[in-house]
């Protein structure tokens, strides 16, 4: 069984004492978004192949990483130099990458890849920007990660209700990113990929299949995997997603052009809500409740050594 911690919120910023508190007591409960079931998974290392983080700060998980020493990760962190007029509390991009080389050197450059996502373009934030700050940040992460995704800002209806300003990023504008964070990249030892934006930057050298797919995966574990036909996958990209325990609209990062929090509002009310000690991250669960536990085996390939 894969877990996946970031599609939803960002765990590791806010819920890392949560997050502890279920490792402890060996299981999670998620409420699922769209039909209120609530499932349980077990939290054990002889099933979970791979616990997966996403995130913008994971300095609040870093002093107890111990606790997670029988389990594989791997771990994404964005790091994106926007000020606060974008993303209203997230730490500053070199607190970030301090954050990032601590992971990098404790799990290995393996099991930490870094996102620059996602990109847009503004009269503040113009072409020339995201070349020079890119070319900062990749040569920081020189020798700490193998690889960076990068990704184009969709201008979803909840997206341009928080920031109503953005607009899509043209053709001749992707083209010239593709083409100068891959001189940056290839100086830097990091591999570039896209994820669900087509194929337009393969000819500059991009991975176009996915961020997180199951050669990632068994990459940062030292393992292959043996995943059923069509398993975890919900996209046109390659990426395997795992069992989701994160709850939408609950990160305060308050990122203008988040997709997962519909407003900052309504997070911060979620969040008066969570309580470190539930199985669920937002609210108890009550006695109306029905809980179903999932049975999923680990899917580690016992037969095959990696390559």
């Amino acid at each position: 069984m894969i877990i996946n911690t970031g599609s939803r919120t960002d765990i590791p910023a806010f819920f890392s004492k949560w997050f502890y508190n279920r490792i402890s007591e060996g299981f999670v409960c998620t409420r699922n978004p769209y039909n209120d079931d609530i499932y349980k998974y077990p939290l054990d290392p002889k099933i979970i192949d791979c616990l997966c983080f996403c995130s913008k700060n994971p300095k609040p998980m870093l002093n107890d990483l111990d606790n997670l020493d029988d389990f594989n990760q791997f771990w994404f962190v964005t790091i994106n130099p926007y000020d606060k007029d974008v993303e209203v509390n997230v730490p500053n991009f070199k607190n970030v990458i301090k954050s990032f080389k601590r992971l990098s050197d404790y799990l290995g450059i393996n099991n930490v890849s870094w996102r620059y996502d996602p990109i847009f373009i503004s009269e503040k934030y113009d072409l020339d920007f995201h070349i020079e700050m890119f070319t900062k940040i990749a040569h920081e992460l020189r020798g700490y990660t193998t690889d960076c995704t990068i990704s184009f800002i969709d201008l979803y209806r909840k997206v341009l209700r928080n920031f109503p300003d953005a607009v899509d990023v043209a053709t001749e504008e992707r083209l010239i990113i593709g083409s100068e964070f891959s001189k940056v990249a290839n100086d830097c030892n990091i591999k570039m990929k896209t994820c669900v934006e087509g194929t337009l930057l393969d000819k500059f050298g991009f991975d176009s299949s996915g961020c997180m797919t199951q050669n990632v995966i068994e990459k940062a574990i030292g393992k292959n995997l043996k995943i059923p036909k069509g398993k975890y996958r919900i996209r046109e990209c390659d990426c395997i997603f795992g069992r989701d325990i994160g709850a939408y609209n609950t990160c305060l990062h308050g990122c203008k052009y988040c997709y997962a929090t519909v407003n900052p509002k309504r997070a911060q009310k979620n969040y008066k809500l969570h309580n470190s000690c539930s199985p669920l991250l937002i609210g108890n669960i009550k006695d109306s409740d029905i809980v179903k536990e999932v049975r999923e085996p680990s899917y580690i390939d016992t037969q095959q050594k990696l390559l």
